[in-house]
């Protein structure tokens, strides 16, 4: 057994040294052949990689938060469309076509695209994750031609370029141009999946580049699935509840008011 776990070592198999003690109990308990042994020992570092590589994905896609459609609250805005939602979440659009959700802020646009994301890393794809925020920190800091190459190479590698948030803030000078070039390259050739409270008839103002604008949306839109995210905000609900708690007159007032 020590020189397994020797050999395993040397050859960095450190998936199947945590499971080879109990998958050699395995076997002699259930008179496994050697080569049925063997097939789960190889299985369980081939688990214990996945896991590692989608832990990797997962970090390097910088999500703001971690989350899921299992998280998702469907319920509390019923008219957001659900089975079309989980089939994004089938990742089949990846590599194929671009995804725009577009409503006012709290409805749960953000929590959407980053659930997608993380099921497109599941599914072995390279994801990033900006929000505009990040986006114009980028574009501020990157002054140099070498610092903007620098940029679009991470904007384009990846297979998912989710970019959150748009019309939260008016982009800086320049940055319609550059923006354009990351679409127009990933135009046919990978994904863009975009969030926005803004109708897309007033991204001119918010890129400065009424033209550039109209470049990008017009590849964005060509093999897009826009989709409309209404309803309540989340935030406001969830702030409400917490002040009620906070105010037991408040709660006692809205319990009344709920009566009538």
């Amino acid at each position: 057994m020590n020189q397994l776990k020797s050999q395993a070592r040397a050859l960095r198999l450190s998936g199947l040294l945590q499971s080879l003690e109990l998958r050699i109990q395995e076997a002699a308990s259930h008179q496994l052949s050697h080569a049925e042994c063997l097939e789960l020992v190889l299985q369980d570092e081939l688990d214990v990689r996945a896991s590692r590589q989608i832990n990797r994905r997962n970090k390097a896609a910088s999500f703001r938060d971690r989350r899921t459609l299992e998280s998702f609250d469907f319920t509390f805005n019923p008219g957001i469309p659900r089975q079309r939602i989980y089939q994004l979440a089938t990742c089949q659009f990846v590599r194929e076509k671009c995804v725009l959700f577009v409503g006012p802020p709290g409805v749960g646009k953000s929590h959407l695209a980053q659930a997608i994301g993380i099921a497109a890393i599941k599914a072995g794809h390279l994801v990033l994750y900006r929000s505009v925020f990040d986006l114009v920190r980028e574009l501020d800091s990157e002054q140099t031609e070498t610092g903007v190459a620098r940029m679009l190479a991470r904007y384009l590698k990846v297979d998912l370029l989710i970019i959150d948030d748009m019309g939260l803030k008016t982009l800086p000078p320049r940055s319609g141009e550059i923006l354009l070039e990351i679409i127009m390259r990933r135009y046919e050739n990978r994904s863009t999946l975009m969030t926005s409270n803004r109708p897309i008839d007033e991204w001119g103002k918010l890129l400065c580049d009424v033209p550039a604008a109209s470049a990008i949306l017009d590849r964005l839109l060509h093999h897009a699935d826009i989709i409309a995210i209404k309803g309540r905000s989340y935030r406001l609900h969830q702030s409400t509840r917490s002040h009620n708690k906070n105010d037991p007159s408040e709660a006692k007032s809205s319990q009344t008011e709920s009566a009538d």
